[in-house]
């Protein structure tokens, strides 16, 4: 995480719904693009995701913030409790977190976590997990840079329209 700028995070609203779907679209497309370069992009996936943002925010589930540089959002994070089955209520996890690539190693990124950590912390969350596909080095690299640890035996394959991808957990502390 190189130089860094100073970016203004805060609680999305309903109206950042078309702007996240925007950004998560277009940095799914070019993670899939690069990951598994022969399959077609889940089109279907995308068409669901304005639905999905609308009502992760109008019910916090997960909590959603939103990195902004002046009025532009170019980056978003949603958090809340593990989704994973047998963790306990003290388990967050990092739904997702995406930047946009124009914003790539300014602080966007390290912003939005710092926000989702004290978040999950306010949440009485002790720990945290995120799944990062294992093709996507740049999301590796910065969790990696965070503090998360890879989980080697939680590694998984998942399908993502008609391909499938290997995904890992990944795991830190929060304090």
């Amino acid at each position: 995480m190189s130089s860094t700028t100073t970016f203004t995070v805060r609680p999305a609203t309903l109206r950042d719904a078309k702007a996240i779907t925007d950004l998560h679209n277009a940095t799914v497309c070019e993670a899939f693009k690069s990951a598994t370069p022969n399959a077609p992009v889940p089109v279907a996936a995308l068409e669901k995701s304005l639905a999905h943002w609308r009502e992760a925010i109008e019910y916090a589930e997960p909590q959603v913030l939103v990195a902004m540089d002046g009025e532009r959002i170019i980056g978003f994070v949603g958090f809340d409790r593990s989704r994973d089955k047998g963790t306990p209520p003290t388990m967050g996890e990092i739904w997702s977190i995406y930047v946009a690539s124009s914003h790539w190693g300014q602080g966007a990124g390290l912003a939005l976590w710092d926000a989702a950590r004290e978040g999950l912390m306010e949440e009485g969350c002790t720990q945290v997990t995120v799944w990062i596909a294992l093709s996507n080095d740049q999301a590796l690299r910065f969790h990696e840079l965070a503090g998360f640890k890879r989980e080697p035996s939680s590694a998984k394959t998942v399908p993502v329209g008609t391909a499938r991808v290997e995904e890992i957990r990944l795991k830190r502390p929060l304090s």
